[in-house]
């Protein structure tokens, strides 16, 4: 028999990136991984999290903005589908650089579609953001709502990858799904983010910098649960074409609750500094499921706290500094 051709998944290396890959090579898939070692974070963290993905995985480092290499890569490997988590990622840091955020996010895109279009893909998945909704009034957030009014360059951009894969899907037929990611924590997240951060903090008892008076809250979604989710609609997008899923945990957390819960999961108090709200910031996520429930099947089912347990352990485990 022919041996059966790759799945590419782009941000390999990254967070989610390493675990899709995790999941995909589990449960028998052939896996292809792309990723540039863009400096927002620490080389060492995404070669640790390559690392602990394994030597089944096959890597190639390159850039997705680069249209001939990736023209290359695709014919190197002719994958028969694209999960696309490459980007620039974080909403303050897209307020300094708006312009690359838009060249990796827009650009990048495009030149995935491209590719997998010439490579004669069967399916595509690209990860958006639920920074799409903005400070929609609306709650939860659900798939049909406007996200014309997005108040970060990396919301914007999310939003533009969105448009360009209703393009693509109409130009090329190919089946495309967009997932907007409600706020993914657990094992090996970003070092930027706010549980990570805390929970490093929180140990060392260095100061805890909180925006806002504590009640901006999150849709905080376990990384097992949006793992779940993206190899869901990889393997039901070509029953709906072009399609937009929200995958979230469903259960806002306001910032002063995630915390208090990190607080007694390590087993010490915070030294809190507030400070005002940062521009780019929205007021709250929520994920309305609806839609992925029915579609996917998709059902969140890692409590918040029992998340953020897990990832404490990990942090311990690693000695992350």
């Amino acid at each position: 028999m022919p041996e059966l051709r790759p799945i590419l998944v782009t941000g390999a290396a990254g967070f989610i990136g390493s675990h899709v890959c995790q999941a995909l090579l589990a449960r028998g898939n052939r896996v292809v991984g792309v990723d540039n070692f863009d400096p927002f974070y620490p080389k060492a963290d995404k070669e640790r999290n390559l690392r602990e993905v394994g030597p089944a995985l096959t890597f190639e480092p390159g850039d997705i903005t680069d249209a001939p290499a990736m023209d290359a890569l695709f014919a190197r490997h002719h994958p028969v589908g694209v999960i696309h988590l490459a980007a620039k990622a974080g909403v303050r840091p897209s307020i300094a650089d708006p312009v690359g955020y838009a060249h990796t996010n827009i650009t990048g895109t495009a030149v995935m579609q491209h590719a997998a279009a010439r490579a004669g893909c069967e399916r595509l998945v690209v990860a958006s953001s639920s920074s799409v909704y903005g400070n929609s009034p609306e709650a939860p957030f659900r798939e049909t709502q406007d996200v014309s009014r997005p108040i970060s360059p990396y919301a914007a951009s999310k939003c533009a990858t969105e448009l360009l894969g209703h393009t693509h899907h109409a130009l090329t037929g190919m089946p495309t799904a967009e997932l907007r990611f409600f706020t993914v924590f657990g094992p090996r997240q970003r070092p930027d983010l706010a549980i990570a951060k805390f929970l490093a903090a929180v140990r060392d008892g260095r100061p805890v910098t909180l925006f806002g008076d504590g009640s901006m809250s999150r849709d905080y979604t376990f990384i097992d649960d949006i793992v779940a989710g993206v190899l869901a609609a990889y393997d039901r997008i070509p029953q709906h074409g072009y399609r937009v899923w929200n995958l979230g945990g469903n259960r806002p957390v306001a910032l002063g609750e995630m915390l208090a819960t990190i607080e007694r999961v390590v087993g010490k108090k915070a030294d809190i500094r507030r400070e005002p709200m940062q521009p780019g910031d929205v007021d709250r996520t929520w994920a309305d499921l609806t839609r992925a429930a029915a579609e996917l099947g998709y059902q969140p089912r890692t409590p918040f706290e029992a998340g953020v347990t897990r990832q404490w352990a990990w942090v311990r485990s690693e000695s992350i500094p």
